[in-house]
């Protein structure tokens, strides 16, 4: 989504990166700046793992939210005290202008007195209340089906879509991520998870743990 041919931006270095992002919120914080906005969000990426599973299984570098585009200036709104900064190709646009959000999905929200980056928006592709995945288009489910809530009302990604997106890298995390909650989702999480990961992702090796009835 991201137009290499977009000028300026930044790259920071992964220490400084890990630095910036000492202080990033949890959930709840966000959850509670958020109270009342009318458009859809939800906390997305490994946070979403963890308020699915009711405990946090690991060390969070950072915290995601997801919301559609259209509803990010609402979200924004809620933050006036803070810089939105757009992020793509591993560049960093500080005080993201409308090309640069065009241009891009991410926006690190900044404090502006210290630097730190704090959470990150992604502003998803949709039509109406009608959510779509930006890997593949053609999946496309209303939000009631995309986002459910803890019990403290915070809404997250339902875990089968945040395993579809960690499926294209993998890493170590995403797969202890995976392991972790596998055993947790119920016969049509992995049924819709294994139908997605065969059309986004074919013959990805997940594929033959969620078919198990074990699990692995």
């Amino acid at each position: 989504m991201t137009d290499a041919s977009t000028p300026g931006g930044v790259v920071l270095g992964a220490d400084e990166l890990a630095a910036r992002w000492a202080d990033a919120w949890r959930p709840e914080r966000v959850a509670e700046r958020l109270e009342g906005v009318g458009t859809p969000w939800c906390v997305a990426a490994g946070w979403a793992l963890d308020l699915f599973r009711g405990e946090e299984s690991r060390r969070h570098g950072d915290l995601e939210i997801a919301v559609p585009a259209a509803g990010f200036a609402e979200v924004r709104n809620r933050f006036r005290a803070y810089a939105f900064d757009a992020v793509g190709s591993g560049r960093i646009w500080a005080d993201a202008g409308v090309e640069e959000l065009a241009a891009t999905h991410q926006t690190w929200v900044r404090d502006p007195a210290s630097g730190r980056f704090l959470f990150d928006v992604f502003r998803e592709p949709h039509e109406g209340g009608t959510w779509i995945c930006r890997r593949d288009e053609s999946l496309r489910l209303p939000y009631d089906a995309v986002v459910e809530h803890t019990a403290d009302g915070i809404p997250y990604l339902v875990p089968e879509l945040v395993l579809l997106f960690k499926a294209k890298g993998t890493r170590p995390k995403d797969q202890a991520d995976f392991d972790g909650v596998l055993p947790l989702l119920g016969g049509a999480r992995r049924a819709a998870l294994g139908g997605w990961l065969r059309r986004v992702h074919p013959g990805h090796p997940w594929l033959a743990p969620l078919a198990s009835p074990a699990g692995r």
